[in-house]
């Protein structure tokens, strides 16, 4: 092959693989991570501790409490004295085992329910105009046996309730099934096919040190442009928050749930930069050649000198 056509290979070869590792990243991310029951409920699990997310829920649920005591009792103007009080009580809740119990069972219950509905083969016609839902009785009756092996008074009266709570409309179910399912294949092919195409484009190179090079910066600059895209999409999330939601609870959730990526970024850019750096040191400490003709005239033998004529005795 040509050396010209090898440059040319080597080099289209080695900028794909630079431009498929940040994709590759993301997909194997969200593939490997996201779609693992265990390691979201281990991801999540820190959060039942967070200030910021107890505050939230605390929120939500005394909210939620105060609307249903206004629907049953009509009494609003109790609201105002009671208020404060069911706060503070969900707010000291948020605090205990149970809550944190309360949390990893409900955050397991409900990514079960979506890997469910989106791995289930295409459903009939009445099925598909169904929401996906999740009973939160499983969370209740955790949280009422431990409350009753605590001893905290009326838990045991706590009732169990079958309660059907939507987490995915009818409408998004089709899109988000193909798009689970391309994320699947290309969590793992994405990633393979960047490093197939490194190796082939330095196995191309003429120079491959060079073509090393090459790929360390590539992938260290992948690195850089994945952390990049973390960060403006944390920005772009929160300015996209419906009003009901503190901006400072969804960003520990995100960040949560991105911190193995961002991680990942780091790692490619710093790998990156230190193969490139090994790569630049050996050669600049590596002896200057000598020439080629220069070499074949030192390794030469030197000519033997004629012998003397010796003179005649007279």
């Amino acid at each position: 092959m040509p050396p010209r056509l090898r440059r040319a290979l080597s080099a289209a070869l080695i900028a794909l693989s630079c431009l498929l590792v940040p994709f590759g990243a993301l997909a194997a991310w969200a593939a490997y991570t996201l779609t693992d029951t265990g390691r979201y409920v281990t991801t999540m699990a820190p959060l039942a501790a967070d200030p910021d997310v107890r505050d939230a829920v605390a929120e939500t649920v005394g909210n939620d409490i105060l609307r249903e005591v206004d629907q049953r009792m009509d009494v609003r103007p109790v609201r105002g004295s009671v208020g404060p009080f069911v706060h503070d009580v969900v707010r000291s809740f948020t605090q205990t085992r149970a809550f944190r119990l309360a949390w990893d069972t409900g955050n397991r219950v409900t990514h079960d329910a979506v890997l469910r509905a989106l791995r289930a083969e295409e459903p009939d016609e009445e099925a598909a105009g169904r929401p996906v839902t999740v009973d939160l009785a499983p969370v209740t009756a955790q949280v009422k046996r431990q409350l009753t092996h605590d001893h905290v008074p009326l838990a045991a009266h706590i009732p169990v309730q079958h309660t059907e709570v939507p987490i995915l409309r009818a409408g998004e179910l089709a899109r988000l099934r193909k798009g689970f399912h391309v994320l699947e294949v290309a969590g793992f092919w994405l990633p393979v096919a960047a490093v197939v195409f490194a190796v082939a484009g330095i196995a191309l190179a003429v120079h491959r040190r060079r073509a090393v090079a090459a790929t360390a910066l590539g992938t260290a600059l992948g690195g850089a442009l994945l952390a990049l895209a973390l960060a403006v999409g944390r920005a772009l999330t929160l300015d996209d928050l419906p009003a009901d939601v503190p901006p400072a609870a969804a960003g520990a959730v995100y960040d949560a749930l991105t911190s193995t990526l961002r991680t990942v970024s780091w790692l490619l850019l710093g790998l990156g930069l230190t193969v490139a750096l090994v790569t630049w040191l050996t050669r600049s400490l590596r002896p200057p050649r000598r020439p080629a003709r220069r070499r074949r005239a030192s390794a030469a033998p030197a000519p033997t000198p004629a012998p003397a004529p010796t003179r005649a005795r007279a």
